[in-house]
């Protein structure tokens, strides 16, 4: 190479250099980050920790307008809870979202060991943003990225015993060992009372809680658990199962995920049959649907691997984006005939009972169950054979009929006293009137005749069950102060779950008025025996009801304790308060009623 030419290339190196390096600054530019989640770094192995999560839907939130985050009241662990809003409007006023567009609210980690719906969600935003899955014109998404914020910091890798994978996982309880899913009517924990300040500040159409099963083997990854239909009744309940749950059903099909109902068996092969988990309002669908919300929780089988599962929670929730997506104008027009009609309803069900002379068939895909002798007790065992799958047609029972029916108030009177009740009504958005002065008002009032009670604590409480009442006209005093709660109004279904105290999670059956069930006031035997003689000599058939009794009960007849009891129990010293249900119901076009305003 001679000298000039040299010279040449001494000049042309740098304009080249230049070039190269002005070329790779733009192809750096223009490519979008891949923003991996720590599940996918993990290669499918690992869940992302409570501070991985948050901090990645920062990430997402600062380099993405269509995504926001945000935290939103307390949990028991100190820590609040997120919610994170996907929108390709960039728009994030729930109320300018719900004139025009449906609203998807997604529940991760309420049990944080169940963490598939955690990590699939991330990368669900992830996909939607970057624009790797097509943006959705109108459905805005909603999710809490961790329910359970206590029970996620509390990680480990041994409580989850049936469970394959992750490496480690947050436990069930959350910081004080409270079981979230079954606290939503109750309300125990901050947890609760947040979650129902998101619900009401985001009025989602359509609630989807993440879970992994437990219980039978089967060869579904998948499994569903829809609200149940009859429960929720009318055409949005036909909807549900007619066409809406099929139609996602449909769509998994055709993206090669098999999915299934929700298997609610323990040591009984499913292919005998099984029922569809009925999710009373202790639930997080339960409570959801008490506002007419499209309800499901997803349920992957514990037995997959973790990569699978969290696999398929990602392409149900996408195929749930495009239905809703398609059904858009057909689920708002009817939730909002739905909640219209609610207003004016005359009767509501209580305790759903599954109708035997109704059911579906199902083509389960499942294992041949074998009865083996069990090594460590010598006893038969229960054992799944996966060389040995099948495909059988299997009944499913998932039609329901309520045992109870009542007539639905005009209104209900809380008294000023019981404040954990209006705590909750107010968390509820529950509207109410204050009664203007002393007055007295006849009005509905139940007393209880029956119930059992757990032997041991459920959650927190002995709970009870198996309620009865009867009802009667009563004047009662009210004082300045007194709550008036309408039925007619958006919470008319909640009001109803709550106040009925026949109802499974009724305030009464969750112990909130177990001060009624014991006497305050009592009798001296040897001072009232001459007032109960008195009693039998002036009433005829007080004493032809008392000889009857005696004479029908040999205990009775025995036990002179017992027979003074009767007649105190009848008698004016009696106290009222006992076994007197503590709220009043108001009769629709009852005087009383006339107090509501208009």
């Amino acid at each position: 190479m001679n000298q000039s030419s040299q010279s040449i290339l001494k000049h042309i190196y740098p304009i080249i250099a230049f070039i190269i390096f002005i070329s790779c600054e733009s192809e750096t530019q223009d490519e979008k980050p891949s923003y991996p989640t720590h599940y996918e770094l993990s290669e499918g192995k690992e869940t992302a920790t409570y501070k991985q999560t948050i901090d990645y839907y920062i990430a997402l939130a600062k380099d993405f307008p269509e995504i926001n985050i945000h935290t939103i009241g307390k949990t028991d662990s100190g820590n609040p809870l997120h919610i994170v809003t996907f929108n390709p409007d960039g728009d994030f006023n729930y109320e300018n979202i719900r004139k025009e567009k449906s609203i998807i609210l997604i529940n991760n980690g309420i049990h944080p060991g169940e963490s598939d719906g955690i990590d699939a969600t991330m990368m669900l935003y992830r996909d939607l943003a970057t624009e790797k899955l097509e943006m959705p014109k109108n459905t805005v998404l909603v999710t809490i990225p961790i329910y359970n914020v206590g029970g996620s910091l509390n990680r480990n890798s041994t409580t989850r015993a049936n469970q394959n994978g992750p490496l480690e996982y947050g436990f069930r309880g959350n910081a004080r060992n409270y079981d979230l899913n079954r606290d939503f009517i109750k309300m125990d924990t901050e947890n609760a009372r947040t979650f129902a300040q998101i619900f009401h500040l985001v009025k989602p159409d359509v609630f989807i809680d993440n879970h992994v099963s437990n219980g039978a083997d089967y060869q579904y990854t998948l499994t569903h658990l829809f609200t149940q239909h009859n429960k929720m009744g009318g055409k949005m309940g036909a909807y549900l199962h007619e066409t809406f749950m099929p139609s996602l059903e449909t769509s998994l099909a055709q993206k090669e995920w098999d999915i299934t109902p929700y298997v609610n068996v323990f040591n009984v092969p499913p292919e005998m049959g099984f029922s569809q988990f009925m999710d009373h309002p202790r639930y997080s669908t339960g409570y959801t649907t008490l506002w007419s919300t499209l309800g499901l929780m997803v349920e992957t089988h514990m037995l997959k691997p973790y990569e699978q599962r969290v696999e398929g929670t990602y392409h149900l929730m996408q195929s749930l984006i495009e239905l809703v997506e398609g059904e858009h104008d057909n689920i708002k027009s009817l939730r909002k005939e739905t909640l219209e009609n609610n207003l004016d309803l005359a009767e509501y069900h209580f305790n759903w009972q599954v109708d035997s002379t109704q059911s579906s068939t199902l083509l389960f895909k499942g294992y041949e169950a074998e009865q083996l002798t069990s090594e460590i007790t010598g006893l038969p065992r229960l054992k799944y054979n996966r060389d040995k799958p099948f495909t059988k047609e299997t009944v499913y029972q998932d039609y329901f009929y309520p045992a109870d029916t009542v007539a639905v108030p005009a209104a209900y009177i809380v008294k000023k006293s019981w404040k954990r009740v209006i705590e909750r009504l107010d968390a509820n958005k529950i509207q109410y009137t204050p009664i203007t002065k002393d007055t007295a008002l006849t009005v509905e009032v139940y007393r209880i005749l029956d119930y059992d009670t757990r032997r041991a604590p459920y959650e927190g409480h002995y709970l009870h069950s198996n309620t009865k009442v009867s009802k009667s006209k009563r004047e009662v005093s009210f004082s300045e102060g007194d709550l008036l709660v309408p039925t007619r109004q958006p919470g008319i279904r909640y009001l109803m779950e709550t106040m009925e105290p026949q109802g499974t999670d009724s305030f009464f059956n969750w112990n909130f008025f177990d001060t009624v069930l014991q006497r305050k006031e009592g009798f001296s035997p040897y001072v009232f025996e001459d007032v109960a003689l008195e009693m039998l000599r002036n009433d005829s058939l007080l004493l032809q009801e008392f000889e009857a009794k005696k004479a029908a009960e040999l205990n009775f007849s025995n036990n002179w304790y017992a027979q003074l009891d009767w007649i105190f129990e009848r008698s004016e010293h009696f106290e009222e308060a006992y076994l007197t249900y503590p709220i009043y119901r108001v009769a629709k076009n009852s005087e009383a009623s006339g107090l509501l305003p208009n």
